[in-house]
């Protein structure tokens, strides 16, 4: 049996794969920092690296692994100050190094979690009807971003030199039961029970729940022709952000209304209470093409958007 090891496994992402890999029976270790501020009363064990970077002594997680799904990283961090070198320091040397030694040992596969945004921030900034797709040239604007497409350059080369088979999941907004930041606070929203500024917003969106990423990383641990590819992954189901609220509000049993509010005043606002990033992520599209990611995976997402939101809010 295949041994699989997740990379960032006390995170939402990470954690969710090992708990559903675990479920299916599949032999699979979680790396994190620090196992002693943790609980395991898990399917799966755990093994502690400590911080990941250049020096990062990966030879005792990596013993009898085939596949590593590397989901650890320095996380985008909206509205603050984005220090490049920080993000390199994780992003790219730390994931070097893990490549470096996996190769060194013999793994067969490394599955990468990149972003979406090595595309781009929204698909409206380059094309009013563009939708990304893996074939684009990359457009990465910020430090997280640039870091995130730099890591994988180097994944490349370490698989070009080494036979490293490597496959790359740029992914859009993750939801899902324990997901945070953006989502909480879309949430926070609706509690209030007040009118929402919206109801100008036509964008559209792509996004991906939990289990259908989960599903989809399954089908890249052993499909031979994931390979030396890069994928596209999202619910295959777009909304505009007055629909994702409608959908969260209808799973928490309530309604959400919006009124009209011009947009050019809702960047402002943003602007003038540093909160840009926000509100561009509310108004702005970003959609992504999965066609060649069902064809070649021969994969459809198993679960709907309505059903996922479903799952998140009501803790399933």
């Amino acid at each position: 049996m295949k041994k699989i090891l997740v990379t960032g496994a006390s995170g939402f992402i990470g954690y969710s794969v090992c708990n559903a890999l675990s479920r299916l029976g599949k032999n699979v270790c979680g790396a994190v920092r620090n196992i002693n501020s943790l609980t395991n009363d898990n399917m799966f064990e755990y093994i502690s690296v400590g911080e990941i970077g250049p020096e990062t002594k990966w030879k005792k997680a990596l013993e009898k692994i085939d596949c590593i799904i590397h989901c650890a990283g320095k996380v985008d961090e909206i509205n603050k100050k984005k220090d490049l070198d920080a993000y390199r320091l994780v992003n790219i040397d730390g994931t070097k190094r893990l490549a470096e030694q996996a190769a060194s040992i013999g793994v067969k596969r490394f599955v990468f979690l990149s972003s979406i945004k090595v595309n781009g921030e929204n698909t409206c900034e380059i094309d009013n009807n563009k939708i990304f797709t893996n074939n684009d040239i990359p457009f990465p604007k910020n430090a997280y971003s640039i870091s995130k497409f730099e890591a994988e350059k180097v994944l490349w080369e370490v698989s070009s030199i080494t036979g490293l088979e490597l496959v790359v999941l740029r992914l859009p907004l993750v939801y899902g039961f324990g997901a945070k930041a953006n989502l909480l606070r879309l949430i926070k929203l609706i509690n209030f029970g007040i009118p929402l500024p919206f109801g100008l917003i036509k964008n559209q969106r792509s996004l991906i729940g939990i289990d259908n990423l989960v599903d989809v990383l399954i089908k890249c641990i052993d499909c031979p022709e994931a390979n030396g590819k890069i994928f596209l992954v999202s619910d295959g189901q777009d909304l505009s952000t007055p629909d994702l609220l409608r959908h969260i509000a209808s799973a928490m049993g309530c309604k959400v209304r919006f009124f009209p509010f011009p947009i050019s005043l809702l960047k402002l606002l943003g602007f003038f209470i540093g909160k840009s990033s926000e509100i561009d992520r509310l108004i702005g599209s970003l959609q992504v093409d999965i066609e060649y990611t069902k064809k070649i995976l021969n994969w459809s997402p198993p679960i709907s958007t309505k059903e996922g939101i479903r799952r998140m809010v009501q803790g399933k």
